[in-house]
């Protein structure tokens, strides 16, 4: 625990500023995204009137084909435009959070060996040889538990032996 109310108001203020940055970060990633689906609708339809005018002119059977690969490899392009496009901004969100999480780390790292001495300073007596005990008695119960479920494991597999039902028998009166 920490030893001081300020050391835990800091941590506090730490925590929550960065929490406030993250939060900062997802509506800044959505308004990009918002963005980025209004720009992509709006040019979406743009091109829809552009292109009704031809095919509403078009006479024969080849112009429709014509056209019809022509807006084909019009719309790949914009579908790849806009995958691109996404990924850009979740990239650039993930380079946001990732730069958070780094110097909220970095920040918190060189505090904690320090809080760590002064917790175990400040501890009541006997509190390390409860921890050494403990932590000696954990390999042993894990093992005596590996050793039980090893043992346990071939019974449990073997098949039941299924009980053949016998016919009921039917008295008959005589």
């Amino acid at each position: 625990m920490y030893n001081t109310p300020e050391q835990a108001a800091e941590f506090n203020r730490s925590t929550l500023n960065a929490a406030l940055q993250l939060g900062k970060i997802a509506l800044d990633t959505t308004e990009r995204l918002v963005g980025l689906q209004l720009v992509t609708t709006k040019e979406t339809l743009a091109q829809a009137g552009q292109s009704l005018g031809p095919l509403i002119e078009a006479r024969d059977l080849q112009t429709l084909l014509d056209l019809r690969a022509k807006l084909t490899e019009t719309g790949i392009e914009n579908a790849a435009a806009y995958s691109r496009s996404l990924y850009d901004v979740a990239a650039y969100a993930r380079a946001q959070i990732s730069a958070l999480f780094k110097s909220h780390l970095a920040t918190l790292n060189p505090s904690v060996p320090g809080n760590m001495d002064k917790d175990v300073k400040a501890a009541p007596a006997g509190v390390d040889d409860d921890m050494e005990k403990t932590t000696k008695q954990k390999p042993d119960f894990s093992g005596v538990s590996v050793k039980t479920t090893v043992d346990a494991t071939p019974v449990a597999r073997k098949p039941k032996s299924v009980a053949k039902k016998q016919k009921p028998t039917t008295r008959t009166r005589g």
